[in-house]
This record gives C-alpha cells, sequence and structure tokens, in this order.
C-alpha cells in the first residue's frame, strides 16, 4: 500500500492513553475497531464502541461506514495539519458492574464514570458524591492507614487525595477544600477490608444514581428556527431522559423506560418519540443538528434498547447472587462471633476475586444487529423480541432449559453462567426468593 493511502488515526481511551491505528484511504470503522482490539489484548469490548465528534458532540460510529464519511476532506486529500481522532466511550451503560466480565473493560468503564462524576451537575445529590469519593479512594488507594488520619493540623499540611480529583469543581466551591479533606477520610475508612475490585463495583453502582452520568446526552431543539440547543436528550440503559437546561440546571421534562415508547421516528433533523396511549402523551418533537446526527442518535437508541433486552435477565441472576450473599452475611453475622465472622469475609473475597480472575480469561463476542441504515421509522419491540422475552421470563423455569437466539451469543453465555450458578447455590439449600 503506497504510503500516500494510509492514513494514522488517534484513538483516546477513557484513561488520557491513546493508540494509532494505521488504516487504509478506504478504510471502515471495523478496522479502526480490530486495530484498538489487537493493541490492548482483547477480544471485545463489550460496552464501548468508537466515536467522533460533530457538531461538538460525541457520535458513535457505525462501524461498517467508511471512515471518509466522518471526516471532512482532509481525510481524502491526507492532510497532516490537525491528525484524526477517534474516542473510545461507554456505548452501553450497565445496572450492575459485574455485566462487564473482563477486568481490563471493567476498569475502562469505571474510569470513564470517574470523569464523568468530576463532571457532573447534579447540585442536589449532594450526599452521592461523598460515598463515591470514599469508593474510588478504596478503589485506588487502599485501607486508609491510622497514620494517615492525624489531627486537622497535619492534614492540612500532607493530604492524602486532592479534593479537585475526587470531587466537581462546583461542590469545592460549595463546601470547601478544608471541609472535603476533614469529612471523606471518615467515609473512607468505614470501608476497610474491601477489595479493590469491590470498591470499584460499588463506585459503578452508586454512579447510576447520579442524573447525569451513566447516561449519553444530545442536545437538541425545541424548535426548528430556535438556535439555542436547550434540550437534552438523553440515553440510558433503563430508557430515555429528556431535560431542559435552564440557567445551568438540568430540569427533567420526561423520563421513559423502553416499555413507555411507543416508537422512535426520524425525518431529516425531526427527532420524534411516541409515548404509549395509557401516558396520555402528545408526540413530542426535537430538532437536531442534522439528518446524519439524528440517524446516528437512532441507531444508539435501538442498539441500547437491544443490550438492555439482551442483558437484564443476567443482572437479575447477578441481583439474586448479591441478595442471596448479603442474606447468608447477615445470617452469620447473627449467630456467630466477630473472629468467625471475620474468617467468614475473608474466605468469600478471596473466593469472589478468584472467580473474577477466571471471567478476565474468557473471551467474548458481541453480535449487533446493523438494521437502521435505510430505516426512517423504528419500533422498540419488534413482535419477534417480544416473543421471545416472554418465553424466557414466564414460560422457562429456573430447572429448565434456557434457550435464547443465536445472535445473543455472548450474553446468552453470561445468563447461562448466572442462572448455572443460582441453580448451584439452590441445590446447595438456599433460598432464590
Amino acid at each position: 500500500m503506497r504510503t500516500t493511502w494510509k492514513r494514522v488515526v488517534c484513538v483516546l481511551l477513557p484513561n488520557k492513553q491513546h493508540l494509532e491505528c494505521t488504516v487504509g484511504v478506504r478504510a471502515r470503522g471495523r478496522e479502526v475497531m480490530n486495530s484498538v482490539l489487537k493493541q490492548l489484548g482483547l477480544t471485545d469490548l463489550q460496552v464501548f464502541a468508537l466515536s467522533v465528534v460533530r457538531d461538538n458532540e460525541y457520535l458513535f460510529l457505525d462501524l461498517d461506514q467508511k471512515l471518509s464519511k466522518y471526516f471532512d476532506a482532509r481525510w481524502k486529500s491526507g492532510s497532516v495539519t490537525v491528525p484524526f481522532i477517534l474516542f473510545l466511550r461507554v456505548l452501553f451503560y450497565v445496572e450492575n458492574g459485574r455485566i462487564i466480565s473482563n477486568t481490563k473493560v471493567r476498569q475502562l468503564y469505571y474510569t470513564e464514570l470517574r470523569q464523568k462524576v468530576l463532571q457532573s451537575q447534579s447540585h442536589h445529590q449532594e450526599a452521592s458524591f461523598f460515598l463515591l469519593a470514599a469508593s474510588a479512594l478504596q478503589a485506588e488507594v487502599g485501607d486508609l492507614e491510622p497514620t494517615q488520619r492525624s489531627d486537622e493540623e497535619e492534614e492540612e499540611k500532607k493530604p492524602y487525595f486532592l479534593p479537585e480529583d475526587y470531587f466537581p469543581s462546583w461542590m469545592i466551591k460549595r463546601r470547601g477544600r478544608d471541609f472535603l479533606l476533614r469529612n471523606c477520610p471518615t467515609l473512607h475508612s468505614e470501608l476497610r477490608g474491601v477489595s479493590h475490585s469491590r470498591a470499584m463495583l460499588s463506585f459503578i453502582k452508586e454512579a447510576n444514581e447520579l442524573q447525569d452520568v451513566a447516561v449519553s446526552f444530545y442536545r437538541m431543539r425545541q424548535e426548528k428556527k430556535t438556535l439555542r440547543s436547550s434540550i437534552l436528550f438523553g440515553v440510558a440503559v433503563q430508557g430515555v431522559h429528556i431535560y431542559q437546561e435552564v440557567e445551568g440546571k438540568l430540569c427533567l421534562l420526561f423520563n421513559f423506560s423502553w416499555t413507555d415508547i411507543d416508537r422512535l421516528t426520524f425525518k431529516g433533523r425531526s427527532f420524534e418519540i411516541s409515548a404509549v396511549g395509557s401516558l396520555c402523551l402528545p408526540k413530542l418533537q426535537y430538532y437536531t443538528h442534522s439528518a446524519f446526527q439524528s440517524k446516528h442518535i437512532l441507531r444508539h437508541l435501538t442498539d441500547t434498547h437491544r443490550f438492555h433486552m439482551d442483558t437484564r435477565q443476567a443482572v437479575g441472576f447477578i441481583q439474586q447472587l448479591e441478595d442471596m450473599h448479603a442474606c447468608r452475611l447477615y445470617n452469620e453475622a447473627y449467630i456467630c462471633d466477630n473472629p468467625a465472622l471475620e474468617q467468614t469475609l475473608q474466605s468469600n473475597c478471596l473466593t469472589l476475586s478468584k472467580e473474577e480472575e477466571e471471567e478476565e480469561d474468557e473471551g467474548s463476542t458481541l453480535d449487533v444487529e446493523q438494521c437502521l441504515d435505510e430505516s426512517e421509522e423504528v419500533f422498540v419491540d419488534d413482535p419477534a423480541e417480544v416473543s421471545w422475552l416472554a418465553d424466557l421470563f414466564y414460560g422457562t423455569s429456573v430447572d429448565g432449559a434456557l434457550v435464547l437466539p443465536a445472535s445473543r451469543s455472548h450474553w446468552a453465555v453470561v445468563t447461562m453462567e448466572m442462572k448455572q450458578v443460582v441453580c448451584g447455590r439452590v441445590d446447595e439449600g438456599m433460598s432464590v426468593d
């Protein structure tokens, strides 16, 4: 391949690292993704995708499209004055961090959430930021040693963390650095003995409580001729959140679960949402920057909905395991003395750590159906998918055979693994209710 037909694409990762991928001028997004996977030593990124900045907004690439569609005329001319940059970002947010089986991918996911927490504008959820900071400190610093918790004067001289690394700037301004340095260690100390992995999972779970973290936002206009994009259209794993920005604050207008949405439609820059009839809401209409953006937002919506449908049983199994684990610890704490309980806790932590190390070595592939290249109207629930879910949830017992569509190969494996573990716990005499 001649040098003039090569292009170097820089892919920025959530952890501030970057990868360089050399591809041909006619390359498609999938070639860059394959290069990223190879350089990271992974077979699948599970919840991540490549994105590009268009109109000051992140859009996720259709990997089957040529890269020339996402870059301007510089791509064909081969200009090197400005680099070709893509971003590896979270495409699908998760309800439980354990659904991400590979620890390297989970670490990247945690890292992106860490950055989004620092940018969060959830001013009314101040308590969550203290819990998040404590979990992050436990995951990154480890146990807070008694020597680190000295008197206030000593803490002022040599704090073991910087508030700027764990709290949004508005919260530092509101409470003051001294307040955060004085109070956050108390919460951190309460997590003593919690492993790095568990602290990270706790952070992921708590981050879901913030209104603007585990969600991808797109700016839209209320009126076609309005210049200001005051509407923030959020895509989350559970559905769609629509906010209006008023004086720098987010005001929730609508919160739709997937079952609340009847259809999603785009016509050029016009983007429409029709709710189910029982909600008695009019059809909502907003305007994007371009038809190109509308099409990509619609693809993101349908892919996220499919991801939610494919993984929700696995998430349910994980929740059952966590509930059983919490119940067992409660019962043991009630009947055991403290030394025996501490030994049990340590044993459980070691067991879970070994399980997660084994999961790290398992490769997986996520098959995503590309169905939006020509479609202008997409229904959220197609009959085939609803039928499969009805059979899965209402026609299959825990002990029965679990049959999943072949297109859901990765999440079928995850669900099957969760089912086997739950069945094993049932055989041991533990309740799953």
